[in-house]
């Protein structure tokens, strides 16, 4: 009988397919951070290259420009974001439970993805303009549309405030909890969910219902 042939493995001690992956991974990562601490415009593939630690030429084996990279990056930050916050949704826990998980999710993206939302954060305005990147004003209706109506549901059933401005609300707990990307170090003092419980007990004394 024919003897099976071994998957080929290269010196990391994984397949080529696999190590190939790992390797492109590297890249966003690196292209991510690049593009957060620079800028997008300013950001060119040689700039990203050198911080890989590679010629600008090995990098368009893996990405065919800039824009591909950042696509990618954004893409996969916010396609984690919404498994998290789905999964939320779909299990229609109670306003207040909905709002503190939302919460909490939202933390955790910043810790997998602080770099993804710093560039999120500094170029949506810029980036929506341009087909390719379109998605992003999809998601931004979608994430209105989720914590507009969890903070209504909380008014109606008497658990926020009835005097509440929800839209008003809703631009705060955003840009307060997404402006944390541009402090927030992974490997912290402080766990994703510490802070989120931190910034929920600030929060919801200012929205709850004083018993």
């Amino acid at each position: 009988m024919p003897t099976k042939k071994k998957p080929q493995v290269t010196a990391t001690g994984k397949p080529p397919a696999a190590a190939a992956q790992a390797r492109r991974r590297e890249l966003l990562d690196t292209a991510a951070e690049v593009f957060a601490e620079q800028g997008y415009n300013a950001t060119t593939v040689r700039k990203i290259a050198d911080h890989a630690g590679m010629l600008a030429g090995s990098l368009y084996y893996h990405f065919d420009s800039k824009e591909s990279m950042l696509e990618e990056i954004l893409r996969s930050f916010l396609d984690e974001l919404w498994s998290g916050y789905d999964a939320v949704l779909e299990a229609e826990p109670a306003p207040r439970e909905t709002l503190e998980a939302l919460v909490t999710e939202s933390f955790r993206e910043i810790d997998r993805h602080r770099a993804a939302v710093a560039i999120y954060q500094k170029e949506n305005r810029q980036l929506v303009a341009q087909e390719r990147f379109a998605f992003l004003a999809d998601s931004q209706r979608k994430f209105e549309k989720a914590w507009l109506s969890t903070l209504e549901r909380g008014v109606a059933a008497g658990v926020f405030r009835s005097d509440l401005d929800v839209r008003l609300t809703y631009r705060f707990v955003r840009d307060t909890v997404w402006v944390a990307a541009s402090w927030y170090r992974p490997g912290g003092q402080h766990t994703p969910e510490e802070i989120a419980r931190q910034y929920l007990s600030m929060v919801l004394d200012g929205i709850a219902v004083r018993t």
